[in-house]
């Protein structure tokens, strides 16, 4: 992510070579990919579908349902805005909460912007006001987390961590109110909180019970973090986990949200992260967030099916190594 809605997920007209070429095998390969995956695979990790993977097709919240259970996930992850969208047309809440029940889907996370951690008075409170009704949107159609990035607090250094701990702590207070559990996110273009020891802090020093992080591969890889610190913590404390992949080029100092890759087509060390998740007796869900126009460009369903073929045969060959 970026530092707000617009930024963090700005639709660009071009991507790198490496995300043309996934689409183009991609495809042809989604069914042997599925098939090589034991029901041991199955039940280490649950497969979710974050919508921004097929966010530029402009489905709308209940099209984005039908994908994600039609291409074999079971969860969602979406974003707030869509939902906002939803019920300002007209829709109703307990619909769409129906809709998920009937199609075996919960709710795993939702992504929001809301700048909770800023030091603006106004603005912090403003962004409280955000969540609760983000929350409550949520809680309606069965979502149980929130997404809580430091948006706001990207571009200018120095933010006091104590401070945003605290801030922290009372978004969970709030959650715990609301029945739905924020999630520290890491940015990796944050200048506060890219790397993964930034964030845990918050996490640790918000001395809340239900506080959590909510990692990304990529995020952590453009925050400058080694993968090696996702040993120390906790499975209690990674409940959904952001997968994808980045290839070679762009170098990491330029390497921005579009640029990421399906899980395998890239250069990360998936097998070694994922294993590192088992090893901590992680059952993390495994949330497919992707921004590629690329993808954006093809079926939604055929993404969607691929993105799911990818993570299943990421995790079967960590399982089996």
């Amino acid at each position: 992510m970026h530092d707000d809605g617009c930024s963090r997920r700005h639709f660009v007209a071009a991507v790198g070579a490496a995300g043309a070429s996934m689409m183009a095998a991609g495809s042809t390969r989604a069914t042997a990919e599925s098939q090589c995956c034991s029901s041991t695979d199955a039940q280490s990790f649950r497969y979710c579908l974050n919508t921004s993977t097929i966010r530029g097709q402009k489905l709308g919240l209940e099209k984005e349902i039908e994908v994600a259970a039609e291409a074999g996930y079971s969860a969602i992850e979406p974003w707030v805005s869509t939902i906002q969208e939803y019920v300002k047309g007209g829709g109703k809440l307990l619909d769409i909460r129906k809709r998920l029940e009937d199609r075996g889907l919960t709710v795993e996370s939702a992504i929001g912007f809301a700048r909770w951690i800023v030091d603006d008075d106004a603005v912090r409170a403003q962004a409280f006001e955000q969540v609760k009704r983000e929350m409550d949107l949520l809680a309606r159609i069965g979502g149980i987390r929130i997404a809580a990035p430091p948006a706001g607090a990207t571009n200018k250094p120095g933010l006091d961590l104590f401070r945003a701990a605290e801030r922290y702590r009372s978004l969970l207070e709030l959650g715990d109110q609301m029945g739905v559990v924020p999630q520290v996110e890491v940015w990796g273009a944050s200048k506060n909180l890219h790397r993964l020891g930034q964030s845990m802090f918050v996490v640790i020093e918000s001395g809340h019970s239900k506080a959590c992080l909510l990692p990304d591969v990529y995020h952590i890889y453009k925050g400058g973090s080694d993968f090696t610190g996702l040993k120390t913590i906790s499975s209690q404390t990674i409940q959904v986990f952001h997968l994808n992949d980045y290839p070679a080029d762009p170098p990491r100092v330029t390497i921005g949200d579009r640029d990421r890759v399906m899980p395998g087509d890239g250069i990360a060390p998936l097998t070694d992260i994922l294993q590192m998740l088992r090893d901590n007796g992680s059952r993390a869900v495994l949330s497919l967030e992707l921004f590629s126009p690329v993808y954006w460009k093809k079926d939604a369903l055929e993404v969607a099916k691929v993105g799911l073929a990818k993570m299943k045969a990421a995790v079967h060959k960590a399982m089996s190594t």
